[in-house]
């Protein structure tokens, strides 16, 4: 074992090369630091190459570095080269022929391929390179390094890559993997243009490596594994340019699982978290981290949406009267007249006047007077569009609508998770509901409550057609969706609908507004929408067509990343919604 110390000068005369403070060498590796390393040289090729077909060296998990170098050979030497290698083949062919034996196949294609590549070389259609590739393995026992070896070793056989030590010389070969540009080994193989330009990938199917220099954020959270490769997929969103999400993919894909991790996990970071439920499928998940459950529809739950929310803002009435536009227009199904637009505007004005509210902030603490209050204001206005829109929320004041909105609100939620279960909600009420809730949301985040700072808030719209199909829900949404970022918060919007959110101009908006974009399987009778949408090639819908349950494709301006969510045992326990789910 030899004892070297950092040469001055180093291989080849290059200075100021980077080495460590000594290297220990031995004939089948070297100790670099508190690690070890071996280097290992391609010494077997295929007779065929297809493309990236160095990919499985370079993708291989481990700590492993594959360097390639090259030097072109001149045409006044590549020809007598190309020449005299075909004379050796074809004088082996004419002996064995004379001697009466039968033909080598090896022998008989190496002679066609060298025929082939010295007419290609004589045409100028393609050159030759010396070219040398070199695998150091790094570890930090020698266990590890001969497990890590046996695979890399596995893998390289699979392409037909024969892998060599480079014994006794694991130091010249570890000066070769580094990003230097010298080759002490000198160990070369003469390849054409063609098999060269094959080697390199021209994707990776992992997400680009942060860029020299820069150190990125450890605010990533695990969305699960590469299939393709087998690395870790980590994703920040709050790293993106807005932090917004959108999680596409039919009934029974996976899509609960992996939003119920990613709100876990984002709940590890701090960041406060706020869903909209349907199925009553977080609670679990809100009993384990200590949040609160909104049950809407439950009797004595009740939300008053004429509360003003906490905020010392001028226009504070004003935005809360256009929002009661937006949520009377989702009530009726549409957007009502304007005559009967005009005559609401003019209660809701008056409504806010009879309980003692108007333009002065100081009259905002006063208890806000309720939707009933607001339908007897129209009952009275003498306007026939008044009372016929008075008619029309008779449903939602004294019928059987009306036990969500007849009385002040009960429940002020808080917490670092709040979950909005609209389960006991009837379906007819549902769009009314998220509604509601995202009002609440959104009121939290655009006036933060006194003696608090904006923190980063997630909220997740699950089964979001339900607002979406409606358009004055849908506005809301992709108002919200464009607000989100300059106030550190983020939309997750999850629905299994995706033709019919495709479909509409706001729904493509919403969808386009989403930096992060997740695909999972999808139905046939969607995926010509989704392939439409998102430019997917024939093989992504072919892969979200067949996806297991779980699997999915995240798509991130021109990242496509095919991912497979995991969970630990104990996440997985939360994150499940049915009996015998698995994924």
């Amino acid at each position: 074992m030899n004892l070297l110390k950092t040469p001055k000068k180093s291989v080849r005369g290059v200075e100021g090369m980077p080495s460590p403070a000594a290297l220990s060498v031995t004939p089948s590796h070297v100790r670099v630091g508190d690690g070890y390393a071996a280097t290992y040289v391609v010494c077997g090729y295929p007779a065929e190459v297809g493309p990236a077909w160095l990919d499985p060296l370079l993708s291989y998990p481990g700590r492993v570095d594959v360097a390639v170098h090259l030097d072109p050979v001149v045409p006044q030497l590549a020809a007598p080269m190309l020449k005299r290698q075909r004379a050796r083949l074809e004088s082996s062919r004419r002996l064995d022929a004379d001697a009466g034996r039968l033909g080598d196949p090896m022998v008989d294609a190496a002679a066609a391929d060298a025929a082939d590549l010295a007419e290609r070389v004589a045409r100028g259609a393609a050159k030759l390179f010396e070219v040398g590739i070199y695998v150091t393995l790094h570890a930090r026992t020698l266990d590890d390094l001969a497990t890590l070896t046996a695979g890399m070793k596995s893998a390289a056989a699979s392409v037909l890559l024969d892998l060599q030590p480079a014994t006794f010389r694991h130091q010249h070969g570890w000066l070769s993997t580094l990003p230097v540009g010298v080759d002490p080994l000198r160990m070369r193989r003469v390849l054409d243009t063609t098999s060269l330009a094959a080697a390199f990938p021209l994707a990776s199917p992992d997400l680009p490596a942060p860029t020299p220099g820069s150190i990125p954020l450890a605010e990533g959270v695990l969305y699960g594994v590469n299939t393709t490769s087998n690395g870790v997929l980590v994703w920040n969103r709050w790293a993106q340019d807005n932090h917004n999400s959108v999680v596409l993919a039919r009934s029974g894909a996976g899509k609960s699982y992996f939003v119920k991790l990613d709100v876990l996990r984002n709940l590890y970071q701090g960041t406060t978290v706020s869903v909209i439920d349907p199925e009553d499928e977080y609670t679990p998940l809100a009993d384990h981290v200590g949040g609160t459950v909104v049950q809407l529809g439950v009797p004595g739950v009740r939300i008053n949406p004429l509360d003003l929310p906490d905020d010392r803002r001028p226009d504070t009435l004003t935005r809360r009267g256009l929002y009661l536009h937006t949520l009377i227009a989702v009530m009726l199904g549409a957007a009502p007249p304007p005559a009967e637009r005009a005559a609401l505007d003019r209660a809701i004005t008056a409504t806010y006047a009879r309980a003692g509210i108007n333009a002065d902030p100081g009259t905002w603490t006063k208890p806000a007077p309720l939707l009933r209050d607001l339908a007897e204001v129209l009952a009275g206005d003498g306007d026939p569009a008044a009372g016929q829109l008075a008619a029309r929320l008779v449903p939602w004041t004294v019928g059987n609508f009306a036990g969500l909105f007849d009385g002040p609100t009960t429940t002020v939620p808080h917490g670092h998770l709040v979950v909005w279960s609209l389960r006991h909600l009837p379906d007819e009420l549902r769009t009314i509901g998220t509604l509601l809730a995202l009002d609440s949301i959104w009121s939290g985040i655009d006036t933060p409550p006194a003696g608090t700072s904006r923190g980063r808030h997630l909220v997740v719209v699950d089964e979001a057609w339900l607002l979406m199909r409606d358009g004055e829900g849908a506005r809301f949404l992709f108002r919200m969706a464009k607000a989100a970022r300059k106030r550190s918060a983020g939309l997750c919007v999850v629905t299994q609908d995706a033709a019919d959110v495709l479909s509409t101009d706001l729904g493509l908006a919403v969808v386009s507004n989403a930096a992060t974009q997740v695909l999972m399987r999808q139905s046939t009778q969607s995926i010509d929408a989704v392939v439409e949408a998102f430019n997917l090639t024939a093989g992504e819908a072919r892969l979200l067509l067949a996806a297991p349950r779980g699997e999915g494709l995240l798509v991130a301006g021109r990242s496509r990343i095919p991912f497979r969510s995991v969970g630990s045992a104990a996440e997985h326990t939360i994150a499940v919604t049915g009996i015998g789910e698995t994924e």
